[in-house]
């Protein structure tokens, strides 16, 4: 019997794509699912992490910037404004808008920052000329909102510093590239 094994055929993509301002992203979790999906580097597979308590979903598309690494340990995250739905899994190239600046608190009591990067889909045409400056107070206080008491619901505290604009972002990722 023969058995294709995808482990070892998986390689995950650079951070930046070639003109260094766009980048690469892998979904975990789509707008809308009650799922929090990781990637588990050792199988190369998606794993459910975590179910969210009913009516609780994922504001925009959550995922990964491949090749980074956080003050956390993990990637750094990425939320994805995009037209269509998507699967975790997904690959996106990314246009950088900004981020959301944010401390998290352990439940070992070390608070560490863990931003949330925040992108357009470059394929996407509603997004297309989309800034941090413009985009809705509401879907931004949406996103905040979600992760503190997604925090929250793990006894960890996620406090929202500011808002940095495309420019700033690019280089914090870039700070955060191994």
């Amino acid at each position: 019997m023969f058995v294709l094994s995808l482990i070892n055929f998986m390689t995950l993509p650079s951070t930046f794509l070639a003109n260094k301002k766009d980048i690469n992203a892998i979904i975990e979790s789509p707008k809308g699912s009650s799922v929090k999906y990781t990637f588990d580097e050792k199988t190369e597979l998606f794993q459910v992490s975590k179910l969210l308590p009913k009516g609780m979903v994922f504001p925009l598309h959550f995922g990964f910037i491949p090749s980074t690494k956080g003050e956390d340990g993990d990637p750094l995250d990425v939320l994805v404004l995009m037209d269509e739905p998507c699967y975790p899994g997904s690959l996106i190239e990314v246009r950088v808008i900004g981020a959301i600046e944010a401390n998290q608190t352990e439940r070992n009591g070390k608070t560490v920052r863990n931003d949330r990067i925040i992108g357009a889909a470059l394929e996407s045409s509603r997004y297309s000329q989309t800034t941090i400056k413009s985009l809705d107070k509401y879907l931004l206080d949406e996103v905040k909102n979600f992760f503190i008491t997604y925090n929250a619901m793990a006894n960890k505290k996620f406090t929202p510093l500011r808002q940095s604009n495309a420019t700033t972002t690019i280089q914090l990722i870039k700070r955060h590239e191994i």
